[in-house]
């Protein structure tokens, strides 16, 4: 008869492409322990994260309100928490594990300070003669050094996928560490996929936000093609639905038009890369979860609406 364990790696082995990542073969952890009998090593990784105090901090930590604008607004916490989901959504539709995935997702923003980008713009000066902040770098600190909740070791004592996954998740960032991390080795799919989830839920929930708070107009976002779509599927399926039902209706409809073209644009890079194990991955010679370009396009729109329209708005400039 087969432990729990047992049976959640022969789950895998059915459920995974060969190209994820099995959590029977993480490369461990800084320090080496017991696996548990019950939850796999993700799992694990996902379960010290929820119960670290760093996690619950985040609550207080602005995405773009501050905590005491109003209890509907998203926190770095909510909105961790959103990424989480829709992390483990694209990692079902491309055969990817879950909870590594959603342990990334969670992990991702322990590093952030209060008061958002603009926070972290400002510690980043402060500390340019020690070598500067950045989150991400702050958030491995984090996990490996500052949480202090067992005799055994120091930090969470995560796996290295989960701590890559960390410093590597973003486009563009630097490696840290690069003898740990080799930084001419790409990143797991489900560390690639967590930066793109990251901007579909804050693409999304910023406008949902927006629009609840007043300061983005209805009007205004008209002149952003993709929002004019997705508002113009919701009037045809609900013609007579509320305001705050439209809306809700409008930003899942969003989410979900993010979510599908990145699932189908990866999944025809992977075939055109011929990619197979977790080493084609790792020697991939172009980025291989991605959004389509004209997704891309629309995007790019969103984006610079939400930059000029809320961002750069009086009121959360003063936050």
């Amino acid at each position: 008869m087969l432990t729990p364990k047992e049976r959640l790696a022969e789950y895998e082995k059915k459920i995974l492409a060969g190209y994820a990542c099995f959590s029977s073969k993480s490369r461990g952890r800084q320090f080496p322990q017991e696996e548990h009998p019950i939850r796999t090593a993700y799992q694990r990784d996902r379960d010290r994260v929820i119960h670290s105090a760093a996690f619950r901090r985040m609550e207080y930590k602005t995405q773009v309100f501050v905590n005491h604008e109003g209890d509907h607004y998203r926190t770095r916490l909510t909105h961790s928490i959103e990424v989480a989901q829709i992390s483990r959504t694209i990692a079902r539709g491309l055969g990817l594990n879950e909870d590594l995935a959603e342990a990334i997702a969670l992990v991702h923003d322990l590093g952030h300070t209060p008061f958002g980008h603009s926070g972290e713009e400002i510690l980043n000066e402060l500390m340019a003669d020690f070598g500067g902040f950045n989150h991400n770098r702050q958030s491995l600190r984090v996990v490996d050094i500052l949480e202090r909740r067992y005799p055994e070791h120091p930090g969470l004592n995560l796996t290295y996928e989960v701590r890559e996954g960390i410093v590597k998740h973003e486009t563009g960032t630097e490696p840290i560490m690069p003898d740990v991390f080799p930084p001419d080795e790409k990143p797991t799919l489900e560390a690639a996929l967590v930066d793109l989830a990251d901007s579909v839920a804050y693409n999304s929930h910023d406008v949902d936000d927006g629009l609840s708070s007043g300061i983005l107009r209805w009007d205004a976002l008209e002149s952003v093609p993709i929002w004019v779509e997705v508002r113009t599927e919701s009037e045809k399926r609900y013609p007579e639905l509320s305001p705050k039902k439209r809306r809700h209706t409008i930003v899942r409809l969003l989410i979900n038009r993010q979510v599908t073209d990145l699932i189908e644009e990866t999944h025809n890079n992977l075939e055109k890369y011929n990619i197979r194990t977790l080493a084609d991955v790792r020697l991939a010679p172009e980025r291989l979860v991605d959004f389509s370009a004209g997704m891309k396009k629309e995007l790019d729109v969103l984006k610079s609406f939400l930059g000029e329209k809320m961002y750069r708005h009086p009121h959360i400039m003063q936050l």
